[in-house]
């Protein structure tokens, strides 16, 4: 800790605390500047770096000792006892709204500013990008005001506190909890501090105070800009010019209200427009996202330029038609995701190179849709999307989960709803990736919502408005506040009923669907399959980008704050670190790892439902037409070109052959015919053709040669080839029947368990199983008996639900053994894990290989992203590290496989069918014991299931579970496979 100087004097005497801000919810702003479009970040003074700091107890406590803290940054991650906590929807406290509580974090921010002396006679302004979440200012110890909203920015005007030339000491107060808490109730980590940059700026004492662009399809744009003097007044002669790249626009004289008729200042408010019709313009979407660059110049009197300002524009055209929303016309896909703003090291703190790299992973990986969630995001994220192209939903920091009946109509709030709607729509009004405006997120629905709604429309009539809380009046209903039926996680089944039964009005499009929480996204392609076919369906967002995990010390149990950085790779966190969710730093009350609930690692790295993803939305869809095939382009503006593409054909029994492809020129929507580029060898086995497509340039978000999609289809199905026995060393067993074999530390037994996914636990299965007693089955051997080159064994596992008998027949194999199994599970054990054998290997076979989906990890209802082919993993790598462990590894319509060492020995395994396999280093019981990984030991060998069924993983965490037909039933299963020495 270091002294610093104590400016402010007691808080208690301060005229801004003793307005006790954070308990008023009418106390919503006081000398806050009015939000505007205009970007003021290019020139300004950056105050970004190392501020003094102290953190107290309570807002009106006296001045204690100081220490340093990093803007942007929050506190809860720069080594201070006020640590993060997670709730989902539960305050962090139980006073009713408006309280705060009495313990309340206050973050005290000092730092000198040296205001340049060419700054003199201009207008300063102070940008604090966001605070958590009530923001008191004082220059000199002078206040000069306050601002609520933790997720946009807040700007006051310096001019008449602080001279140009001299030294002037900055105070931000930063208070943690307030009334406005109660509306900013968002499932995510609580933090306090200043999260986005602090700028100081100066401008003309005439200056342009906001710049409204809009555009239209045939080319046409229309600039408001409005001006504004600090003396208030505003002086005679000024105007106002634009350029279009380079393109002057004209000024509107009928709507000029520069000066009025008689030559007098019209008042302290000037009004003006510019305006042309580009030729040939180039429309914008999310898959052409061309921009314009548009610069709008303030004139003084005798012509010198006072202000300017620069925007990129885009010309394109958002309505809502009937059931469709069309984006130019065009009835688009929402192939959507939410988003929070994050990052595993500086919590809500991220940097524009951060946000370039998240917004490259969504589009790589089919993405082209984006949910604020539940507030605007980082300015930048905005020009982003602008340039690399997605369709965004712009939401209002609005979510009073905890209380959301009480506030959606209480009057004491109603200024705070529209005022973040308000402010959210005067700042983000120019981007063309914003494409529809979010009231907020599980506020219930009422009175406020409407309120917004009214002023949000009256700011920009050209965008749709969402809500996700109005769909419990209906999806149907004309009356509310929605244009967009946006419900959060409704079955498929019932999505479809609404769009067929005559009754739907506007477009249904899920706000949230698809929880990805752990090892989860099932049945996501029957989903889309159902949206692809269905009218009326439009897509969703699903829930979501970040595992929102935490770098921990786990010596201390601290956040590893910035000090960090690389301590994390591949989603996995170094030795003496782990990913902390809800509880890991002491809270009482928290929500555990439904923090956890990702698409990618809190590192970036893809999960591999991130490659069924991008399988679902590819570009080029691939299938058979007769002795032929047939090329789609599923595009909805352009065509296949800036694409390249290879043939694969993956055979059964003779590796992999590749051949170039050419794409086609088809248009969007079309179709094409295609001869298939091999001709099959004759021997019968099965064969699998795979269209690899490639970037075929460099793209802003990704280098040329980044695969975009793998597209296949079978060619020729798999032929039964009987493995009939011969003599050879006879089948050994044990005593107890089971198998004995050189490769195997444990036999094959049956498995009807799985370490639970967070799908299984929060969906009510998991305690089910564990009811029926099948993480511990007791295996009793009933007999074994021999006829010739066979062993028989009978078991029974007893459970509460009835008994399980499990036959195995050994019979040798040239160079092994088969093993043919059958399970009869009773009708009181219906909707098990799986049915299976489970077995491990000795130590050494670290290398996996087989024909089969993948490379990446695939489940029944969670596959349609893993080609058939034959790949190669390391053992090692076959593991998944969700943030909680759970079962993970499994690879779906596995043919064959081996097991090998560095001396290529080993064992393979042939199966009867396509199975469920997994090979890792953990067992069930591992997985399900350990809270995190750091808490996991490898075993030496491979812990190896083969699975005649095992059960979906469906959304059950947040949303529906997995469809019937993925459910492992009662009754007979039966399996075989093959085991030998390689």
């Amino acid at each position: 800790m270091m002294p610093g100087p104590a400016t402010g004097g007691a808080h208690a005497l301060d005229p801004l605390i003793a307005l006790r801000p954070w308990e008023a919810p009418e106390v919503t702003s006081w000398g806050r500047l009015p939000m505007n479009a205009v970007d003021r970040r290019p020139g300004a003074l950056s105050l970004d770096g190392d501020w003094r700091f102290q953190l107290l107890p309570a807002p009106d406590a006296p001045d204690g000792v100081w220490a340093r803290a990093e803007v942007p940054g929050a506190w809860t991650l720069q080594d201070t006892d006020d640590l993060p906590q997670y709730t989902n929807f539960r305050m962090p406290w139980g006073d009713v709204p408006p309280a705060s509580p009495a313990a309340n974090p206050t973050g005290v921010y000092e730092r000198e500013v040296d205001v340049p002396a060419e700054w003199a006679g201009r207008r300063i302004v102070l940008h604090v990008g966001a605070a958590e979440s009530v923001l008191l200012v004082h220059v000199d110890g002078r206040p000069v005001g306050i601002s609520k909203d933790s997720h946009l920015a807040a700007e006051f005007d310096l001019s008449r506190v602080v001279r140009p030339g001299r030294r002037a000491t900055v105070r931000l107060t930063v208070v943690k909890w307030s009334d406005a808490s109660h509306i900013e109730d968002q499932d995510q980590w609580w933090h306090g501090g200043i999260t986005r940059s602090v700028l100081l700026y100066a401008t003309d004492p005439l200056y342009l105070a906001d710049v409204t662009a809009r555009t239209g399809l045939d080319g046409e744009l229309r600039v408001d800009c409005q001006v504004r003097h600090a003396a208030g007044t505003l002086p005679e002669g000024w105007s106002v010019s634009g350029e279009l790249d380079g393109w002057p626009l004209t000024p509107d004289t009928a709507f000029d209200r520069a000066n009025a008729e008689d030559g007098r200042v019209s008042g302290f408010l000037g009004e003006a427009r510019l305006g042309t019709v580009v030729p040939g313009v180039r429309l914008w979407s999310a898959e052409t996202p061309e921009l314009y660059g548009l610069t709008v110049r303030l004139h003084r009197a005798d012509g010198s330029v006072a202000d300017s300002t620069h925007h990129r524009v885009g010309f394109r055209e958002v309505e809502v038609r009937g059931r469709d929303l069309l984006v130019n016309g065009e009835r688009v896909y929402f192939r959507g995701v939410n988003r929070h703003d994050f990052h595993p090291l500086t919590g809500r703190t991220v940097t524009y190179a951060e946000m370039r790299a998240d917004l490259a992973v969504l589009k790589r990986f089919g993405f082209n849709a984006i949910r604020t969630a539940h507030y605007p995001n980082d300015p930048s994220l905005l020009d982003l999307a602008d340039e690399l192209g997605f369709y965004v939903v712009d939401e209002a920091n609005i979510e009073a989960h905890d209380h959301a009946h009480e506030l959606a109509d209480d009057p004491r709030w109603t200024a705070a709803y529209v005022d973040r709607v308000t402010r959210m729509v005067l700042r983000d009004r120019n981007h063309p990736s914003v494409v529809v405006w979010s009231l907020g997120n599980e506020s219930d629905y009422g009175a406020n919502h409407d309120a917004a709604a009214g002023r949000l429309r009256r700011h920009d009539p050209t965008r749709p408005v969402q809500y996700e809380g109005a769909a419990k009046q209906g999806w149907a209903d004309p009356t509310v506040a929605s244009d967009i039926a946006c419900p959060m996680y409704a079955p498929v089944e019932e999505c479809v009923a609404h769009a067929l039964s005559g009754e739907q009005t506007k477009p249904l499009i899920q706000c949230e669907y698809s929880h990805a929480m752990g090892n989860s996204n099932g049945t996501l392609a029957d989903h889309w399959a159902a949206i692809e076919s269905t009218p009326g369906l439009q897509g969703g967002f699903i829930w979501e980008f970040w595992d929102h995990g935490i770098l921990q010390r786990v010596n201390d149990g601290r956040p590893a704050g910035r000090g960090g950085a690389g301590q994390y790779a591949d989603g996995v966190a170094a030795p003496g670190h782990r990913w902390a969710y809800g509880g890991d730093f002491g809270e009482t009350i928290h929500d555990g790892a439904f923090i956890a609930d990702g698409i990618v690692f809190p590192d970036r790295t893809p999960k591999p439902v991130m490659y069924e993803h991008r399988e679902i939305a590819a570009p080029v869809r691939l299938e058979r037409a007769g002795d032929g095939l047939r090329i789609t382009n599923r595009r909805h503006f352009r065509g296949l070109d800036r694409l390249a593409a290879e043939w694969r054909l993956a055979l059964a029994d003779g590796g992999t052959l590749t051949a170039p492809a050419e794409l086609p020129d088809v248009p969007p929507g079309g179709s094409a015919a295609l001869p298939v580029p091999f001709d099959l060898p004759d021997d019968g086995g099965e064969a699998w053709l795979t269209l690899r497509v490639t970037t075929a340039v460099d793209e802003p978000w990704a280098p040329r040669g980044t695969e975009v999609c793998v597209p296949q289809v079978r060619l020729r199905p798999a032929v039964a080839t009987p493995d009939a026995g011969v003599d050879g060393p006879p089948v050994e067993v044990d005593e107890d029947g089971l198998l004995v074999h050189p490769l195997l530390a444990a036999a094959p037994v049956l498995c009807l368990w799985r370490a639970p996914t967070d799908n299984d636990e929060l969906g009510g299965m998991a305690a089910r199983w564990r009811a029926w007693g099948l993480d511990r089955l007791t295996r009793e051997v009933v007999s074994v008996r021999r006829a010739g080159q066979d062993v028989t064994v009978l078991a029974e596992y007893g459970t509460p639900a009835g008994v399980v008998r499990h036959e195995q027949v050994f019979t040798r194999v040239p160079g092994g053994v088969r093993v043919e199994e059958s399970a009869e599970l009773p009708d009181g054990l219906d909707d098990v894990a799986r049915v299976g054998s489970v077995f491990e290997t000795v130590a050494g076979l670290d290398v996996l290989e087989w024909f089969g989906q993948g490379p990446w990890e695939s489940y029944p209802d969670r596959s349609a992203g893993a080609p058939v082919g034959h790949h190669r993993a390391r053992v090692d790598d076959l593991f998944t590290p969700y943030l909680r462990p759970q079962e993970s590894g499994g690879r779906h319509g596995v043919r064959n496989f081996t097991l090998s060492g560095p001396d290529a020995t080993g064992l393979a395994v042939a199966l009867d069918a396509p199975r469920q396999v997994s090979v890792t280093r953990f067992g069930a019981e591992d997985l399900a014991a350990a809270a995190h990984h750091d808490e996991l030991v490898p075993r030496a060998g491979c812990v190896v299931h083969i699975d005649a069924a095992h059960r979906g993983l469906g959304t059950a965490s947040c949303g529906p579970d997995t469809s019937a037909a993925y459910l492992v039933r009662a009754g007979t299963h039966r399996w075989s496979w093959t085991l030998r020495l390689l």
